[in-house]
């Protein structure tokens, strides 16, 4: 068994394994937990989580907020806005006034794209693979283009949650549903899935016990893309701003043992103490030949095959344990993906 090979990270999931929804409460979720020690695996919910984590653990969440980063609209002409319709899904800030979003839809670099609220969109750059980059103006002829800020209200206004395609949901609280509870910082296009466990009062009484702190990571579309590379070490890792308050830093410094909730605040955390940077853009890939140095203790969902996320989780716990508490889980009818169950590894 190679821990380099792509192939090796592949697994068959049930279809009825995937979750579309959250569990409710959110206390009900299974909770797998692995212990690194003895290699045990231990089946619980997540009403159990507090009686699992060491007491004098320092508990590091992300903060980030998703927003409604998928918008519709029309390729136009000038004077005309019936022209074909296009989906894009905003990625990033390239700059003040130039982002970076995927589009469905043939565009050519000056094409124009009005969407909703008399917004217009420019394609700047085609950077393949349906990304470009394009700037954003309330008038058609680009005399003054959108901020950062201004594009964020745009799509808070106008856009929709951008749920991962494999869940199937007619919710009509997603914006609730696929956020944390102390999602806070808005830039995310995808959720820190492990945060979404929590409800407010078990968030509460964690808080009471544990000390804890937040950094900030925008999610990208890029966390759940498969590599492609069969050598995971030739897959080049996306990157995602990110930010940690000296506060955090202040308390990251006095840890002795830290747990991550979710990959997301691993990844800062790790970043952190490599090369001391507290705000840029994160691409720290972690897999079983780059090993955290600091995470002592992980919370994470259970993640689709041949990505970055299950090579993180292999970091934590070797390839072949992946595969045998993978093969525990589905045995035992976990949830999987962003609405499933989760696994807590010591």
């Amino acid at each position: 068994m190679n821990d380099l090979l792509l192939s090796s990270y592949d697994y068959n999931l049930p279809q009825e394994l995937i979750a579309h929804s959250p569990i409710e409460p959110k206390e009900n979720a299974k909770l797998l937990v692995y212990n690194r020690k003895d290699k045990s695996i231990t089946h619980t919910t997540f009403a159990s989580f507090i009686d699992f984590v060491p007491k004098d653990s320092t508990l590091i969440f992300n903060d980030t907020k998703v927003i409604k980063a998928r918008i519709y609209g029309n390729k136009i002409h000038k004077d005309s806005a019936n022209g074909a319709k296009i989906e894009a899904l905003f990625h990033r800030a390239i700059g003040e006034s130039v982002f970076l979003l995927q589009f469905r839809g043939r565009l050519k670099v000056g094409s124009i794209v009005k969407f909703d609220n008399g917004v217009f969109a420019k394609i700047l750059k085609d950077c393949g693979g349906g990304f470009k980059e394009a700037s954003f103006s309330r008038d058609y002829n680009f005399l003054s283009c959108m901020n950062e800020g201004e594009f964020l209200e745009f799509l808070e206004y106008c856009g929709v949650v951008p749920l991962p395609p494999y869940i199937k949901s007619d919710s009509n609280n997603k914006e609730v549903e696929y956020n944390s509870i102390f999602a806070r910082n808005l830039g995310a296009i995808a959720a820190p899935t492990a945060s979404l466990h929590f409800s407010k009062e078990s968030f509460a009484t964690l808080q009471n016990i544990f000390k804890h702190a937040f950094v900030t990571l925008h999610v990208g579309a890029g966390t759940y893309l498969g590599v492609c590379s069969e050598n995971i070490l030739e897959h080049k890792m996306h990157k995602e701003r990110f930010f940690i308050p000296q506060k955090t830093i202040d308390i990251l410094k006095d840890s002795k043992h830290i747990t991550t909730i979710g990959t997301t605040a691993t990844r800062v955390v790790e970043s952190y103490f490599r090369d001391g940077i507290t705000s840029g853009e994160c691409d720290l890939f972690l897999n079983p030949k780059n090993k955290p140095i600091k995470t002592n203790a992980i919370l994470t969902n259970f993640h689709l095959p041949k990505t970055t996320l299950l090579m993180l989780v292999s970091s934590f716990v070797g390839l072949s344990e992946l595969k045998r508490i993978y093969k525990e889980a589905i045995d035992n009818k976990y949830r999987f993906y962003s609405y499933g169950d989760g696994m807590l590894v010591l």
